[in-house]
């Protein structure tokens, strides 16, 4: 036993591990101070060591502190020191225990035996056992082999199946790959995928896996690329196949309008010259609208290329990008196809600019409603803003250079062609019909002046002759086309139309400026067209030709047969201006133009009095060379009254009988030129002149006096003149009201008979009577009536002595009262001026 015990003091380690876990987890005070006394360690680390070993913790916070401080031996030192500590421990529990130690020893001495008997029982068991279990191991090992090969085998077939099952979806993959199924390629690969990622037992083969890794985000990149050079060679394709579709739907807009225009026309005939049916059904414009094909179908281009593109970014997962891709490239386009070429006149590319343009925004509009949501409203909204903004800004700078109005029709034409085609796909047209707008007025005024050079040019040209008209398509070409015809009967041809060549050219003039008006006007946003292109034709007959017609007269340099076709042109234009006004409501799209044609201001007012008072002062210059070239050889103090010749005709004097043959002449010529109304004025005019004329004999200051029987031989000449005033009324009877306010041509002499029949009075002195005065002397002037009296002579020089003689010679007693009537009428008179 004190063997056994000092063994055990001396071998610390052997007697440590059945102690350890029996051991005081006391330590005593005085042996830790002794144990440290020699160590450089701090007392307080010791403390904390001692404690976690005898608590039982984790002593490798105290192993990692002290490596990494550097002073491993100082640990080893203090658990040396601990393990000292426990010796004596032990020591002193095997002291106390020492007899039950040796008492357990001859426990297990006994005990020994035992088992030696034990172990040798046992052996002869395993050998027994031994004997009879090697042939059940040995089929064991057999049946586990072939369970092993049959699971192996299982496996294997399984893998295989995996295997056929990728390759075969590999195979499908590079099928669709080589036909350019690349959505369908994508889809065998995003399933192998799903293999490879999602089942790892899938793949059995490794390299098989890494192959599959491999080649999956490389096929998938070669589609993206693939479809990616597709999409690019389409986006070089769809800028020139725009331009074909815009000129598409252009052209379609353009025969649609044509077709209305012809509708509407064909209405207009159909119920009567003016008038029209009313406005076409809505219902059935629309359903024309609708069923009109749309453009890009009709032009024949895909859009398959560019779905297709979007189909498979979005399979791959990048449809966003795409997207973006797409709306960015397209911008460009656009902004490319801004550019307006400098080398080029615009008037000859502006209708590819425009149809470049709609046919971008149609084919936005189709990918915005088929496209699956590869653009949204407010990218093509962005888009035309742009767009608008532009076009906006070369019309602005365009027109502001044109300076010939048919060039800015035909671009505002096709606009207008661009704004009614793009609004059928909803589309924001205003700010382009307010540039249209915001240069009406120089756009007629460009066409006022084109307008004015042709009117002077065609009355430059005009020799103011009848115009002859062989052929009946010529009287429906100058006459039927304005309604200037006086009869609805057709005449005889050849027909001499009682006007010059210039009435017709200034009515293809005046038509052609209604319907370019009319033409600017229209198809260009919500405006009144008729008032519009009322105000501008308006503006063409005063402005320009009324102008024209007043400067060709105040020149001087017509005679009076031109002044006389000019005046009778001026009243077959006067009929043309009901057809202007009638033929710009019918274009305007009036449907009762008569409404209309109401009473109005002549608008060539202006120069048709100024032609009326050149003729009448040509008549009346002509007439005036006949009085003074035959003033002499009258006789104001002739001893015999003007008798007839032997046939009972009365013969006046000579500048009366040159003057009635003048004006006999002239009215068989005028008859044939001028309408009753202007002839009527004319010659009232004439007439008027006429009795001034005779007035002015009497006032001349060549004549000193003159008697009674000058006075004769002037009534007889106001006579001639009367009979040829009474020979124009039947002229009027078919426009009795044509007769100013009821008057007779004869009406015109008033001055000169009133004048005459107070000097053949016998009683002058009734002049003063205001009744009879205001009957009978009422055109007579106070001042002439005196200056005239004060001449008035009788044969022997005596004051109104010839008034004696007149009843004398005509077979009457002289009457001496008269004389002194009238030397009474004379000096009251006097008093009274």
């Amino acid at each position: 036993m004190t063997s056994v015990a000092m063994r055990r003091r001396s071998d610390p380690s052997a007697g440590s591990a059945p102690l350890s876990n029996g051991v005081s987890a006391t330590v005593s005070h005085s042996t830790v101070v002794g144990a440290t006394s020699d160590l450089s360690l701090d007392r307080q680390d010791f403390v904390a060591l001692s404690t976690a070993i005898s608590n039982g913790d984790d002593v490798g916070p105290f192993v990692r502190r002290a490596f990494a401080s550097g002073r491993p031996d100082s640990l080893l030192h203090h658990l040396r020191l601990f393990a000292r500590s426990k010796e004596s421990e032990i020591e002193e529990l095997c002291k106390a225990h020492y007899s039950d130690f040796i008492r357990a020893v001859d426990d297990l001495r006994s005990l020994l035996c035992d088992v030696d008997d034990l172990k040798t029982s046992l052996s002869d068991t395993n050998r027994l056992l031994l004997s009879t279990g090697v042939p059940l191991l040995n089929s064991l090992d057999s049946y586990l082999y072939a369970k092993s090969l049959s699971n192996n085998l299982s496996l294997a077939l399984n893998s295989a199946r995996r295997c056929v099952k990728l390759l075969t979806i590999c195979a499908r993959a590079n099928y669709h790959l080589g036909n350019n199924n690349l959505y369908l390629a994508l889809r065998a690969v995003d399933e192998i995928d799903h293999e490879v990622v999602r089942d790892a037992a899938a793949v059995p083969l490794p390299a098989l896996k890494r192959m599959l890794v491999r080649y999956i985000p490389a096929i998938r990149g070669y589609a993206e690329k693939k479809i990616s050079k597709e999409f690019s060679d389409w986006m070089v394709q769809v800028r020139a196949a725009s331009r074909h579709l815009g000129q598409v739907a252009i052209s379609r807009a353009s025969a649609q309008r044509q077709r209305d225009e012809e509708l509407n026309s064909t209405r207009s005939g159909a119920e009567s010259l003016y008038s029209l049916d009313a406005d076409s059904d809505p219902d059935d414009i629309a359903a024309a609208a609708a069923s009109a094909p749309d453009a890009a179908s009709a032009a024949g281009f895909d859009l398959t290329p560019l779905y297709r593109a979007h189909h498979i970014h979005t399979t791959l997962g990048l449809e966003d990008r795409f997207k973006k891709y797409y709306f960015e490239n397209r911008k460009l386009q656009l902004t490319s196809d801004f550019q307006v070429s400098s080398m080029t006149p615009f008037l000859e590319s502006h209708q590819t600019f425009f149809a470049q343009i709609a046919g971008f925004f149609i084919i936005e509009d189709r990918i915005l409603r088929t496209g699956g949501g590869l653009v949204s409203r407010a990218d093509v909204d962005s888009l035309w803003d742009a767009a608008v903004a532009k076009m906006v800004a070369v019309l602005e700078d365009q027109f502001s250079r044109m300076q010939t109005a048919n060039h800015l029709l035909l671009i505002k034409d096709y606009v207008g062609l661009l704004g009614t085609t793009l609004r059928r796909y909803g589309y924001a047209v205003g700010p382009l019909m307010d540039v249209l707008a915001k240069h009406r007025d120089k756009y007629h005024d460009l066409l006022l002046a084109d307008c004015k050079r042709q009117v002077t040019e065609a009355l430059a040209a005009d020799k103011f002759e009848q115009m002859m008209m062989k052929k009946e398509y010529e009287y429906s070409m100058n006459v039927l086309a304005f309604q200037i015809q006086t009869s609805d009967i057709i005449p005889a041809f050849p027909y001499v139309a009682p006007f010059s060549s210039t009435v017709p050219d200034l009515c293809r003039i005046v038509r052609s400026f209604i319907e370019d008006s009319v033409s600017f006007l229209s198809h260009g946003g919500q405006i009144e067209i008729f008032p519009t292109v009322k105000k501008y034709l308006e503006r063409l007959l005063v402005e320009v030709i009324d102008a024209s017609i007043v400067r060709l007269v105040d020149t001087g340099g017509l005679n009076w047969s031109q002044a006389m076709h000019v005046a009778a042109n001026m009243a077959v234009m006067e009929r043309a201006c009901d057809f202007f006004y009638l033929h710009a409501a019918l274009l305007s799209g009036v449907r009762r133009p008569g409404h209309t044609s109401s009473r109005r201001d002549f608008p060539l007012k202006r120069s048709r009095d100024a032609s009326e008072v050149l003729l009448l002062k040509l008549l009346c210059n002509k007439i005036d060379d006949f009085v003074d070239n035959n003033a002499d050889s009258i006789n104001w103090m002739a001893d015999d009254v003007v008798n007839g010749s032997g046939n009972g005709v009365e013969l006046g004097n000579e500048y009366a009988n040159e003057v009635y043959i003048y004006l006999d002449t002239l009215l068989e010529t005028a008859k044939h030129i001028l309408p009753a109304p202007v002839l009527r004025r004319v010659f009232y005019g004439v007439l008027s002149h006429v009795s001034d004329q005779v007035i002015g004999l009497f006032l001349s200051d060549s004549v000193k006096r003159f008697n009674i029987n000058a006075v004769i031989g002037i009534d007889v000449d106001l006579r001639h003149f009367e009979e040829f005033a009474d020979g124009l009324v039947p002229l009027f009877a078919d426009n009795p009201d044509e007769l100013s306010g009821g008057e007779e041509p004869r009406s015109a002499l008033i001055e000169a008979r009133q004048m005459v029949n107070l000097l053949m009075s016998n009683n002058p002195e009734n002049f003063l009577n205001p009744v009879i005065r205001e009957r009978s002397y009422n055109k007579l002037d106070y001042k002439k009536v005196v200056s005239i009296s004060e001449k008035f002579r009788d044969s022997s020089d005596r004051l109104f002595g010839t008034f004696s003689t007149i009843g004398t010679r005509r077979g009457e007693k002289a009457n001496p009262s008269k004389r002194k009537g009238l030397e009474s009428l004379i000096k009251r008179l006097k008093d009274v001026s």
